[in-house]
């Protein structure tokens, strides 16, 4: 649809404390029409609905902004949660920065396709977020601080025909498990569609020094795929569209917002927006946590005890999960790649034929 084309179907709408049930005519009450309940103090144990709607819709852009957008912990223990058609099981309970792309809880000033946060200081998501019948939107706190919390839900009520519901998937493992693949996203059965992915990464630094963490390739697997997927990645900065490791960067559909190879901790993004990942029957998502360093480095942490497990020297693949590869003599410059363990979280974000 052109900007200059009419819709008589559209009938928009804007949910926020100054007019929480985003009623028409109805906005602003609070003060008498001068600005009179603009935020308000969520405590702990709260849960706020922000956005409610009993009729077919689309949820067309989420802002927020709030006192204590730099403490970790409570943009961590802030949770947001997304209820479409009356269904009772979240398609989407998400801490509030990881949703919007900050991986490691860091808010930083950033534009994309999907998320946006213009000066590092509040929290803009345009992703539609179609409905059917009902659909809800809360805030939860599960910090022990009080949160100063503004926001706007902006969506449309409108007919909506063959529509995917959004989801979008949190999760963290500090640390992951050795020598398996980290699971972006369990196994979810439907037809639907891969939006994107959104990644912390806080490499263990004590255990492995300074060598590198991304030599990880993203895998799809698509459609009642075995044990290998359709879709496979090169390495974990190659996914995000960089190369030979990765700085900070923020495009439109891919970047990385933290790049601080001091304290090994790394924030960054993929949207697929422009290369499509349909599936019909289903899809799983996993990365490989595999790193890179020279054979003097690899052998000396083997020898110490740290937990690696080597696939590669030299170019020459070697894995094998049940003889663990012992690193022998020789040009101490070869490159090893090795498993490792760090803590990696991960938002994905999907569209699923059902709620």
């Amino acid at each position: 649809m052109a900007l200059y084309d009419t819709n008589h179907d559209s009938r928009p709408r804007w949910a926020s404390f100054e007019n929480p049930d985003a009623e028409p005519g109805a906005g602003g009450k609070a003060n008498n029409g001068a600005k009179g309940s603009a935020s308000k103090v969520i405590m702990p144990g709260d849960n706020v609905v922000l956005m409610h709607a009993e009729e077919s819709g689309v949820v067309r852009r989420i802002w927020a902004a709030l006192d204590k957008y730099t403490d970790i912990e409570v943009m961590r223990n802030l949770y947001i949660e997304m209820y479409w058609d009356g269904c009772e099981t979240p398609a989407v309970e998400c801490p509030l920065a990881d949703f919007f792309a900050f991986g490691l809880a860091e808010i930083r000033p950033f534009e994309s396709e999907l998320i946006s946060s213009p000066e590092g200081r509040s929290l803009n998501c345009f992703i539609p977020m179609p409905f059917y019948s009902k659909a809800k939107i809360a805030l939860s706190n599960r910090s022990d601080k009080n949160v100063l919390f503004f926001y706007d839900v902006e969506f449309t009520l409108e007919p909506v025909k063959d529509a995917l519901y959004f989801h979008a998937f949190w999760k963290r493992e500090a640390p992951n498990a050795l020598g398996k693949p980290y699971t972006v996203l369990p196994r979810v059965q439907g037809h639907g569609r891969y939006l994107g992915t959104s990644f912390g990464v806080i490499t263990d630094k004590e255990k492995y020094g300074g060598t590198w963490f991304g030599e990880g390739e993203i895998k799809f697997y698509l459609d009642e795929n075995g044990d290998y997927p359709t879709l496979c990645g090169t390495g974990t900065e190659d996914y995000i569209g960089d190369g030979w490791g990765q700085k900070t960067f923020a495009h439109r559909t891919q970047g990385c917002l933290i790049a601080d190879e001091d304290s090994g901790r790394y924030s960054f993004y993929r949207w697929h927006t422009i290369d499509p990942i349909y599936f019909q029957k289903e899809i799983e998502v996993k990365i490989d946590v595999i790193g890179n360093g020279c054979r003097r480095e690899a052998s000396d942490m083997q020898k110490d005890g740290v937990p690696l497990l080597v696939t590669a020297v030299a170019g020459e693949p070697v894995f094998d999960p049940e003889k663990p590869y012992i690193i022998e003599d020789g040009y101490e410059g070869d490159s090893v790649l090795f498993c490792r363990q760090d803590d990696y979280s991960s938002v994905a974000y999907f569209y699923l034929d059902r709620p």
